[in-house]
């Protein structure tokens, strides 16, 4: 097993990791809103906070070689579904070979935030 560690994403709030590479798959853990220099929440908006967890997921597949036509799933988290279309209008951007995904509403996302995206990747294309 190989454990990324990037500051290209937020280190982890907890005991996990950003990512672990295994089998021919990289699991990334949830990617919420954070900067990665500071820490902080990024946005206040949907879309500028999904924005953010892509870019943070950006950083997980680069420190592995990746890129986001890697990904083959994706399980995304809102906090509220009424967000559903704004959050699929920035999602899309990024997630353009459209992966496998599932996306449901939660009570509550780490730290209040508004969304949080996990990946699963192939290492090889």
């Amino acid at each position: 097993m190989k454990f990324t560690s990037t500051p290209n994403a937020p280190a982890a709030i907890g005991p996990y990791s950003q990512a672990i590479a295994v089998n021919g798959f990289l699991f990334a853990s949830g990617q919420i809103p954070l900067d990665p220099a500071s820490g902080q929440i990024v946005g206040t908006t949907i879309e500028e906070q999904a924005e953010r967890c892509c870019l943070n997921v950006k950083g997980i597949l680069e420190a592995n070689g990746l890129s986001f036509d890697h990904v083959v799933k994706t399980t995304c988290f809102l906090a509220d579904m009424a967000d559903f279309a704004a959050f699929n209008g920035v999602y899309a951007k990024y997630f353009v070979s459209k992966p496998a995904r599932s996306c449901v509403a939660v009570r509550e996302v780490p730290k209040g935030v508004l969304c949080e995206i996990e990946i699963t990747a192939v290492l090889e294309k």
